[in-house]
């Protein structure tokens, strides 16, 4: 049996009429699914647990692709996301349930996805969370953009000037102006993950948005969804 692990739930589904497939997302771990038992029984009393945003440390066993829960508690009360913050609770974790391939750590991802989760709770502006976790989603992919040199020439990013970004190369300095492109003042912010304007904000979206595109794929997320009823 596996030690004790912090975890939260990403997304879970009915498994005959008494249990549950949950999919976890575990500190040095990753993703993992696992198998719990009952839980759909009124009498069971980790029902109420497996909810998202709950901070737990679980027990599983198995050598599967799905492991059967042992142990669960909760560490503490849901964090409190309401409105916008909860709907941005949802994406972060559909964005990682696409994103994350089964039992493949990435060291330093669980500690970035607890932190936005508190930041939303604080309600933090959203966006700006958001953003700054699709950043270090992307660094912690091996997704490494060159955020203050020209790809080409190596010169510094000027804050003046344009820049075209080429996938997976990074940004060079351009005269044109399209869906790709960026002043040197948004390529700056994206490296320094501040946006302290509507203008650096939105460039942001947009980048993550075309980097992000090859891990997530064309299907719509249901979060997003969420937004629009907003």
């Amino acid at each position: 049996m596996e030690n004790w692990q912090r975890a939260f739930i990403l997304h879970t589904r009915s498994y005959t009429e008494s249990s549950l497939l949950a999919d976890l997302f575990v500190e040095n771990i990753g993703k993992v699914t696992v198998l719990a038992k009952g839980v759909r029984r009124k009498s069971s009393s980790l029902k109420g647990m497996l909810q998202p945003f709950t901070p737990l440390i679980v027990q599983y066993s198995g050598q599967g692709n799905i492991k059967t829960l042992r142990k669960v508690e909760a560490m503490s009360l849901a964090l409190p996301l309401v409105s916008v913050f909860l709907y941005s609770a949802f994406y972060l974790n559909e964005l990682l349930h696409r994103v994350l391939v089964a039992e493949t750590e990435i060291p330093t991802l669980f500690d970035d996805y607890l932190k936005s989760l508190q930041q939303l709770a604080q309600q933090i502006p959203a966006e700006n969370v958001l953003r700054t976790f699709e950043l270090s989603l992307l660094e912690n992919l091996g997704y490494h953009v060159d955020f203050f040199h020209c790809c080409i020439t190596g010169d510094d990013i000027v804050k003046s000037m344009h820049y075209q970004y080429q996938s997976e190369k990074g940004f060079m300095s351009s005269l044109l102006q399209n869906s790709t492109s960026f002043t040197g003042e948004q390529v700056l912010a994206l490296g320094k993950r501040q946006f302290n304007n509507e203008e650096t904000l939105k460039a942001a979206k947009r980048f993550t948005r075309m980097a992000l595109k090859p891990y997530v794929g064309s299907k719509p997320f249901k979060s997003r969804e969420l937004f629009l009823k907003i």
